[in-house]
């Protein structure tokens, strides 16, 4: 029987925590399902990472003006893909000025962006509740080259690109003078990385850079709030394991001169005992091992994946 395709029978919904992680800032988690993160100022609030819909965008409008009636200013993307960044259009009715990008990420979105809605979208319905609520792709209004800094009132808020990782554009949220990092997917817990844009090589020293911040509290891509600095060390570890695990992989397959097919077995066998429980682990496989094999095949620039390319992919792996 051909196994449904990527993530199309996962219908059961995730409880959502919001979890006050310090004076000003708050985790909104979903069991595995992609996280966003609350910074609450003097004069008004930034979310990092929007859910993928408006409608879901809702949620997360409700648990914050459950503790603030402050506007929402600023909207900031850790990076592209769809399910990150769609749901941006509902801050505006709450306030939002700004939707804030690296430069990677905007190229990302002039390149890719509408191939990656669709193929998202198709991949994993339940993450796209009330998809018809999406007016279409989400735009910067601020793009930044390295790093910025925000004032929310006395609060201050830098976002910078610190390396590449999960994308090229990968963009941390940090408040320097209460230790809090908002990783977006370059950190990962209890989760598979999901790899189809990644840059493997690059990411664990992008890794190390969030290290040497020594954040005291880690809000990652997916899984449960890191909330000391022995488990954001904890956090970086699991994701730069996984990552080194399956490029090596990749290296490996390419190696032997194995097709796809045959590098799915070969990283399954490192891959499957160490991460194999974990939340949508057999959901990124698949993408995870193709990005793997072509940056180890000397691909540096991930390959767009559309709609058709996903399902070639599947259909090429299924027995």
């Amino acid at each position: 029987m051909t196994k449904a395709f990527a993530s199309q029978a996962d219908l059961e919904e995730k409880k959502i925590t919001f979890t006050q992680l310090s004076e000003n800032a708050w985790a909104y988690t979903a069991e595995g399902d992609p996280n966003s993160g609350v910074i609450i100022g003097d004069d008004g609030v930034l979310i990092v990472d929007t859910t993928a819909t408006p409608a879901m965008a809702q949620d997360l409008i409700g648990k914050i003006r459950s503790v603030t009636d402050k506007p929402i200013k600023y909207v900031v993307l850790s990076h592209y893909h769809a399910v990150r960044v769609l749901g941006a259009s509902a801050y505006f009715k709450e306030g939002a000025q700004q939707v804030i990008a690296s430069r990677g990420t905007y190229e990302m979105i002039v390149e890719r962006g509408e191939q990656d809605m669709k193929s998202e979208i198709e991949r994993f319905p339940r993450l796209f509740a009330g998809v018809e609520t999406v007016p279409g792709l989400t735009w910067p209004t601020l793009v930044f080259e390295r790093e910025i800094t925000l004032w929310l009132g006395k609060l201050e808020v830098k976002i910078a690109h610190l390396g590449a990782g999960h994308t090229k554009g990968d963009a941390v949220v940090w408040l320097p003078s209460q230790k809090v990092l908002f990783s977006g997917d370059l950190v990962e817990y209890d989760a598979a990385c999901y790899c189809g844009d990644a840059q493997l090589e690059q990411w664990p020293a992008t890794l190390e850079a969030l290290r040497a911040l020594k954040a005291d509290k880690l809000v990652p891509g997916r899984g449960p709030a890191l909330l000391s600095q022995a488990e954001v060390n904890k956090g970086l570890d699991y994701t730069k394991d996984f990552v080194t695990t399956l490029l090596q992989a990749g290296r490996d397959a390419v190696a032997e001169k194995l097709d796809l097919k045959g590098a799915m077995a070969l990283t399954r066998k490192t891959m499957d005992p160490k991460f194999g429980q974990v939340f949508i682990y057999e959901h990124c496989l698949p993408f995870d091992v193709s990005r793997a094999y072509d940056e180890a095949s000397g691909i540096t620039h991930p390959r767009i994946w559309t709609a058709q390319r996903d399902k070639e992919m599947w259909s090429a792996l299924q027995d």
